[in-house]
């Protein structure tokens, strides 16, 4: 397989340089996924000033050549094995369309417990912001590149380490981190995807169903680090202590919630258990300026200045 992606590698530098996309998917000729993996891809030089490095790695995650992709702060590609070594790693999934008030407090109040775990003091950490490639095709079969270059740019403003995965279900999430790294794993999320987590339906697929997506999830003493949902009417908050899940699956979550698999991240602000990416979505639209509360100063800024989302300034 080497030899051949050699070949492709050669005829693509010489006959479709003019244009990466193609390149790109001319690496896979006479091969398939199932035989080569390519985690990392850079075109450099001033004949590619005008390609786009992150739009690149994301196509490799989309052609199935790779797992993932990573960038940095400053849009450069990182190699996620060098980034992930000897680091314990927290990352939170989300859209971040764009992001928010929220999406920060999350990563904040789950840092400070992580922090707090006897297994992870005193190893570095690596907080990570992760946008899977269901999420980026929402429902279609192409991806909007400018929507997925704005959500970057945002994330890299706030000084974010960005993953984009091909691994929807969070057991296969946790696989990949697990092979790159041996230190502690935390993954942040808010109640409603912990309740969506207790579906069955997403786990057909496993022999084992949900039992055996969740040992392989909280091997290696994962934890998820829950955020609370407010109900807009009541007012009354969803945590771990309430959750609801189906009766029948009672007594696995209170056997994973003795055990620690879950922590509370009761250290929220409240003023931001309101906001949600749609709401500030629906208000840009519509030139209601309270948006702009709802998200961090640079977010904001940088919207603005670009018009993303359709903003009008």
């Amino acid at each position: 397989a080497l030899g051949v992606v050699g070949v492709n590698l050669l005829y693509g530098a010489f006959f479709l340089h003019h244009e990466p996309d193609l390149l790109v998917e001319s690496l896979l000729d006479k091969l398939t996924t199932g035989r080569i993996e390519i985690d990392v891809i850079e075109f450099k030089g001033i004949e590619f000033r005008a390609v786009d490095n992150r739009l690149i790695s994301l196509k490799l995650v989309q052609l199935g050549l790779s797992g993932a992709a990573m960038f940095g702060a400053n849009g450069e590609v990182l190699q996620p094995s060098e980034v992930l070594y000897k680091k314990a790693v927290l990352v939170e999934r989300g859209s971040f369309r764009p992001p928010t008030h929220v999406n920060f407090d999350m990563l904040e109040c789950a840092l400070e417990k992580f922090k707090a775990d006897p297994a992870v003091q005193g190893e570095e950490v690596l907080p990570l912001f992760e946008l899977t490639m269901r999420n980026l095709l929402a429902g279609g079969d192409q991806i909007d590149r400018r929507d997925f270059l704005a959500r970057a740019d945002l994330l890299a403003a706030c000084g974010m380490t960005v993953l984009i995965s091909d691994y929807f279900e969070y057991y296969r999430l946790a696989a990949y981190l697990a092979w790159r790294t041996k230190e502690r794993i935390g993954i942040v999320m808010g109640a409603p995807s912990l309740i969506e987590l207790f579906e069955e339906k997403y786990y057909t697929q496993l022999p084992g169903g949900i039992l055996e997506s969740f040992g392989r999830l909280f091997k290696n003493n994962l934890k998820l680090y829950v955020y609370p949902l407010m109900n807009p009417t009541s007012g009354q908050l969803t945590t771990i202590e309430n959750l609801p899940v189906a009766p029948e699956l009672e007594k696995l979550y209170g056997y994973l919630a003795d055990r620690g698999s879950f922590v509370a991240l009761d250290n929220f602000n409240p003023d931001y258990l309101s906001i949600y990416s749609r709401d500030v979505l629906k208000k840009i639209a519509t030139g209601d300026l309270a948006w702009k509360d709802m998200v961090p100063d640079g977010v904001s800024d940088l919207i603005v200045d670009r018009r993303f989302f359709g903003c009008q300034g």
